[in-house]
């Protein structure tokens, strides 16, 4: 090891003084790598910037917004290799960021050496283990932690953290900014289309803060249909629901019927033909992600070995890859959100 900066960790944050010095003296226990730890802050009111200035973090005060002020953060970067985190997230153990990187560099080498895939963007992520002070729910939890370790469209979050070369970063245009949130969707697609991911080796712990307080259900609901709503392109909804992903200090119970209020406006507002587009393509959203309906059924079989997965991307997702499935599953997803789910009480 040399005595140069091997990694810039990069933690975005806001009004994060309950959790983040438990992750700044992590960081500062890590063996066998020499860390370049930079908080950028968007204007946080709670002594977040204090904090990070007493544990040696280099602070950037930035323009709120998540993927604004991990931008900046790799501007004030000095290694090549850099590592977004979550101010919640917790590390496994004292060397699981040098493991990490030496994972992503073997990678990385190994892909500019293979003929055709030269400079190919190789970005690391981890598996998750949610942190509850609550019991209850444990399949859900089970299953939201193994799908973190499957390496599948759709289930790599910035709560993962991203590992990556400064100039893989830079050549897929770093986090778009252009939305409050899913920064993070956005550049997993970069990278899922343009290179390859790479789990890496430990786990990171996260807090299951928001789940606890806005309800299970409800938000793992919420979290599809803005998945589904994202990859259709009713990006309207974003910016007219800011509040579909408030911070967590103003987290409670989530009540979804305004969300399905604002839903249905949006697409009455594009139109008999723009409204079947839009459920047209959360359909292929669906049909895409319905491997986890198995894979979650080899999860309540305690199979490690997801035969159910295995049979169902053999047979059954050649059969479906095709629009008539599209356009089915977008009708059965929209009868589900706006008939199905307001009969249930308290969702």
């Amino acid at each position: 090891m040399t005595s140069a900066t091997q990694l810039s960790v990069i933690i975005p944050t806001l009004n994060e003084a309950a959790t983040l010095p438990l992750l700044l003296a992590q960081l500062g226990q890590q063996q066998g790598i020499e860390l370049q730890v930079i908080v950028a802050d968007g204007g946080s009111s709670d002594g977040t910037p204090d904090i990070a200035a007493r544990h040696g973090a280099d602070l950037l005060r930035c323009e709120r917004g998540r993927g604004r002020q991990m931008n900046a953060g790799v501007r004030a970067a000095s290694a090549g290799h850099l590592l977004f985190l979550h101010a919640d997230s917790g590390l496994d153990h004292d060397t699981q960021l040098r493991a990490a990187l030496d994972a992503l560099i073997a990678a990385d080498t190994g892909a500019a050496g293979t003929a055709g895939t030269e400079d190919l963007p190789v970005a690391g992520h981890f598996a998750l283990q949610f942190e509850r002070s609550q019991p209850g729910h444990d399949a859900l939890y089970r299953f939201m932690q193994a799908k973190t370790a499957r390496n599948r469209r759709y289930t790599i979050n910035g709560d993962q953290g991203l590992l990556i070369h400064r100039r893989h970063f830079e050549s897929l245009g770093g986090y778009d900014d252009s939305l409050p949130i899913l920064e993070d969707q956005r550049i997993a697609a970069k990278i899922f289309d343009q290179g390859r991911w790479l789990l890496l080796p430990g786990v990171l712990h996260t807090s299951a803060r928001r789940f606890e307080a806005e309800g299970h259900l409800p938000r793992y609901q919420l979290m599809a249909v803005m998945m589904a709503l994202h990859d259709a392109g009713l990006l309207e909804f974003f910016r007219a629901a800011p509040e579909v992903y408030t911070h967590q200090s103003q987290t409670g119970p989530l009540d979804l019927a305004p969300f399905r209020r604002l839903i249905l406006r949006l697409l009455r507002a594009r139109g008999a033909f723009g409204a079947i587009g839009v459920i047209h393509r959360c359909g292929r959203f669906t049909r895409r992600n319905a491997w986890q309906l198995a894979y979650a059924l080899d999860l309540r079989r305690n199979d490690t070995h997801a035969p159910k997965l295995h049979a169902f991307d053999r047979y059954i997702a050649p059969l479906i890859n095709h629009p008539p499935a599209d356009a089915i599953a977008g009708l059965l997803i929209a009868g589900w959100f706006f008939g199905v789910l307001p009969l249930q009480r308290g969702l």
